[in-house]
């Protein structure tokens, strides 16, 4: 890598068609990235529950995510601003493959020793696979910033909606994929895949060009963990902060489906039709990136990503009020089709708000704050679902309390802790519209579009 910051040219050297192409060729190879790397993700949350029938255990799979990306994030948002972006993919690239292989390698010497929960190999295999897929997402950092550089801030609205929507396409595949894989394939060959599709992408990615990045520019990115900076970057915007805060508020509540979704459905489904389910409710992924890669995200992201939480509030609240196959994957659908406008929000402001030379800190910042979130309330929900709701909802008393409400069946305790998460994200959202904070950080965003 080069050892000197880098950013976009003054001045474009090539059309905006070209600079099109250039985006939509680094698009598509971080989706087959972003593609590998949650198809054996999920593939491994499946197999640990089949393994092991254990909740504790996805909780720790997925909690253990989050929280390497929460601490790794910092990082990853450094040497993006510090060095070309294209460099830092490569980098993403070859270590998620090393890392895939090695994850192989054990499996294939100890696979037969990881079927309980204090099986060391258990934990090791686990923690390979997590950290091949913590890495790639500095691509995703050197993504948005890759965004900025080549795509025109009017236009950048409708290029993160079709980020989200790729994203989709990747997502369905993984999902379908991933549950298939293991139920037909086995975890074995399933790594086999991976580690193919990760070593094309990276090869791929070898041959793209980005003229844009070529001029040195200054940049006050130091080490490789710029707390400090991202910090002041974060502080020079008013109301930027609280719109990080908001979204890790959002991340709480993400960690509660992080560590109870895929038990709650693999309780209602096989492991295939499970993996099938997501695919089709993937889809919606793409219809939502879609409808803002074509009509953006309005005057006001901020407002658009406030009415989608409390959506998707409204949506956590209802899917799981009756176990109903039918039900679930309504839900997981419409959790999707609005999924993409609140995540395009947040990083359409702070592209237009921030300035290119910090955006990577930033962007690390709240990736880092957000993804702490998750795995705290995946951390204390698993464990207490496990222990305590599950087995009242399942007990004689806890049936005949919860049936007028919820229902009957063997996950009607997994389901009140959904509607409760549900409730207060709705509650939080719509409190966050009568903030100051969200006034100003509002007016910020126009202020600084209107004097492009």
């Amino acid at each position: 890598m080069s050892e000197l910051p880098v950013t976009a040219a003054p001045e474009h050297a090539r059309s905006a068609r070209a600079r099109q192409r250039t985006f939509a060729a680094i698009l598509a190879n971080t989706a087959v990235a972003s593609l590998t790397t949650s198809y054996l993700f999920f593939a491994l949350t499946f197999w640990v529950y089949l393994e092991t029938r254990s909740v504790i255990a996805t909780g720790v799979v997925g909690g253990g995510y989050m929280l390497a990306i929460a601490l790794c994030s910092m990082s990853f948002g450094t040497f993006v601003d510090r060095y070309r972006k294209l460099a830092v993919m490569r980098a993403s690239a070859a270590l998620t493959t090393v890392a895939f292989v090695c994850a192989g390698l054990i499996y294939l010497v100890a696979g037969d020793q990881m079927r309980s929960l204090t099986s060391p190999w258990l934990w090791l295999f686990a923690v390979v696979v997590l950290a091949g897929s913590v890495v790639e997402v500095t691509r995703s950092v050197a993504m948005s910033t890759t965004l900025t550089i080549l795509i025109d801030p009017d236009r950048r609205a409708n290029a993160n909606g079709y980020v989200g929507a790729v994203q989709g396409l990747a997502f369905i595949a993984t999902s379908v994929f991933s549950g298939l894989s293991v139920g037909y394939l086995g975890m074995g060959l399933t790594i086999v895949c991976a580690v193919v599709l990760t070593a094309a992408g990276w090869l791929h990615l070898v041959t793209i060009r980005m003229p844009e990045e070529a001029t040195v520019a200054e940049s006050d990115a130091t080490g490789t963990f710029d707390v400090r900076g991202a910090w002041v970057a974060v502080a020079a915007v008013p109301g930027l902060s609280a719109l990080i805060l908001f979204s890790m508020f959002n991340n709480f509540t993400d960690g509660v489906y992080l560590a109870l979704l895929d038990p709650y459905g693999l309780e209602l489904f096989s492991v295939q039709m499970w993996g099938v389910v997501f695919g089709v409710g993937a889809t919606g992924f793409i219809v939502g990136g879609a409808l803002i890669g074509r009509f953006g995200l309005g005057g006001n992201p901020i407002r658009t990503m406030l009415l989608g939480v409390v959506i998707l509030g409204v949506i956590c609240t209802t899917f799981a009020v009756r176990e109903a196959a039918w039900l679930a994957i309504v839900g997981i659908w419409l959790f999707m089709l609005v999924s993409p406008a609140v995540e395009a929000a947040e990083q359409t402001v702070i592209q237009r708000v921030v300035p290119l030379p910090q955006q990577g800190r930033v962007f690390g910042l709240a990736g880092a704050l957000e993804a702490a979130a998750a795995p705290l309330t995946a951390f204390v929900v698993a464990p207490l679902a496990e222990e305590f709701v599950i087995p009242y909802g399942r007990s004689a008393d806890g049936s005949e309390f919860l049936a007028p409400w919820l229902g009957h069946g063997e996950a009607r305790g997994v389901a009140l802790i959904f509607v409760i998460t549900g409730v207060v994200t709705i509650a939080v959202a719509l409190l966050a519209f009568c903030t100051p904070v969200y006034r100003r950080m509002s007016a910020e965003y126009r202020a600084v579009a209107d004097a492009e």
